[in-house]
């Protein structure tokens, strides 16, 4: 009977996992957990989410949600429970993380398929195996990794936002409202004027950070810094980014403030919020103390989880990985999830759900064939393969934008654009699926149209590569290919996580 081994108990290799199961593989799960932790790792469950609860975007006409979509076809056991734990979030898909990882975790240990072993993998095993094992690999198997392709293994770090208790929030300073009023009122908002805003940043500047060790060499993953990283840039970066006012106006007042923290929910009954886009390596008591001093209606939070930084391993997968997924080095060895450098717990799973594919297509002696570039997958696949960036282009985590996708061939006004993008990968998608003889799911019921943007002139096919994330509204110069969902109307609010 063949068997795979599957290193990680993340998202990427639950999705690889549960695929490889249901198709009759035997699996052979190792997990660190609860023999060792990262630092960002708090429960024993598969599939925990360690940053934001949110999946970001459902919305077909971004990146991600098409993304989502897609592996909703494809049946992904990561989708199917995100659905079920779904909590309101205006257009994004956020859960309820612990609903969510005990779901899959119970999904796991049931399936008659699947060995689960609780240890710590040291070193890349002799037999067909899939590392997922995330940007928080450990030591021995980040040596293992290295050992095998070289200097490709590369660390940066990301950091983790503060959650706060919502009965601790003062509801006569915030309002509810999602940006531009999608998803009525699922966001807490805390208004803050010019002078407000203004102090915040200088207390950010100059508060104290924790330092990292003589070893680590910080390395920001653009989509996600810190936001005292962002408040040193320029005077008015937050302002333009996560604390961004658009598409809100303050009851109290008719008007739109300078600034606003928004906050999620973390889970269906609203006892807990996520203050959106607040990763950071601020201390823990400056932390209470800047927040608590700074934002209007934090006075007297209750912080349930502060912000922290934790170190991040992932390869340069253009020059590590073949055109399979599988190490140039150890082709036995496939990897999947964050160390290919995909980054976000959507793009982690699709990750995985690739890796499953491929597996199964070379135990069975057949020929996988991607899905094309054309598709979310497929874009994401560009990225990881570097045939979306140019030559020479120093790898980086990206999550899954409209950039990574081949431009549209036909002339079109920029209105159009996400639209035809949409049309265009749904199209292959099905193609792909047939050509393949993989069942899809039937294509979702379009969304009402929204009245487009005037238009601006029209545009023909070329490079996004190099240019602001044209899915978003444009901001201050952070370079950066990441979809900030979070934080640019059109696309629902929702951050890029880990």
């Amino acid at each position: 009977m063949d068997k795979v081994i599957v290193i990680g108990g993340g998202l990427a290799g639950s999705e690889a996992s549960l695929l490889l199961a249901g198709a009759g593989v035997r699996v052979v799960l190792v997990e660190q957990k609860p023999v060792r932790r990262s630092p960002a790792h708090k429960s024993d469950g598969f599939a925990e989410l360690v940053c934001s609860n949110s999946l970001r975007s459902d919305n077909p006409e971004n990146a991600i949600g098409l993304l989502h979509e897609e592996l909703r076809r494809l049946g992904s056991a990561v989708l199917e429970e995100a659905d079920r734990a779904r909590v309101p979030a205006g257009d994004a898909l956020a859960v309820d993380r612990v609903a969510f990882s005990e779901a899959l975790t119970r999904r796991i240990a049931e399936h008659p398929e699947i060995e689960v072993r609780k240890e710590e993998a040291t070193a890349l095993p002799e037999e067909t195996c899939i590392v997922a094992t995330g940007p928080l690999t450990g030591e021995g198997l980040a040596r293992s990794l290295a050992e095998a392709v070289g200097e490709s293994a590369l660390a940066f770090y990301d950091a983790i936002a503060p959650i706060v208790a919502g009965d601790s929030v003062d509801q006569s300073v915030a309002f509810r409202r999602s940006r531009y009023g999608k998803g009525g009122d699922d966001y807490l908002n805390l208004p803050l004027s010019r002078e407000e805003y203004e102090r915040f940043v200088d207390e950010l500047v100059a508060g104290q950070k924790v330092e990292p060790h003589a070893f680590e060499e910080p390395r920001y993953f653009e989509g996600c810094l810190p936001i005292e990283v962002m408040a040193a840039r320029g005077r008015d970066v937050l302002a333009f980014g996560p604390m961004k006012p658009v598409g809100l106006v303050d009851p109290r007042t008719g008007r739109r403030p300078h600034a606003v923290v928004q906050l999620r929910r973390e889970d269906r009954a609203g006892t807990a919020w996520n203050l959106v886009g607040f990763q950071t390596r601020l201390t823990w008591p400056e932390q209470k103390r800047i927040f608590a001093e700074c934002i209007p209606g934090l006075r007297a939070a209750t912080f349930i989880r502060l912000g922290q930084v934790h170190r991040n391993t992932f390869l340069d997968a253009p020059r590590a990985l073949g055109p399979d997924g599988s190490l140039r080095a150890r082709p036995h060895v496939f990897c999947a999830g964050q160390i290919t450098g995909v980054e976000g717990y959507v793009e982690s799973a699709a990750s995985g759900h690739v890796a499953a594919r491929r597996v199964l297509a070379r135990l069975r002696g057949e020929r996988f064939a991607p899905p094309p570039g054309t598709t979310a997958l497929g874009a994401l696949l560009r990225h990881v393969t570097g045939e979306a960036h140019p030559a020479g282009y120093d790898y980086q985590p990206t999550n899954v934008i409209f950039a990574l996708f081949p431009p549209l061939e036909e002339r079109h006004r920029k209105h159009e654009r996400k639209a035809r993008l949409l049309a265009r990968a749904r199209r292959d998608f099905a193609d792909w699926g047939r050509a393949q003889g993989i069942p899809l799911a039937p294509e979702p019921p379009s969304r009402p149209a929204r009245a487009p943007s005037p238009p601006t002139g029209t545009v023909a096919g070329g490079s996004d590569i190099g240019r602001s994330a044209p899915d978003a509204t444009p901001s201050p110069p952070i370079p950066t290919l990441v979809e900030r969902s979070d934080i640019a109307p059109p696309a629902a609010p929702g951050e890029a996580p880990r």
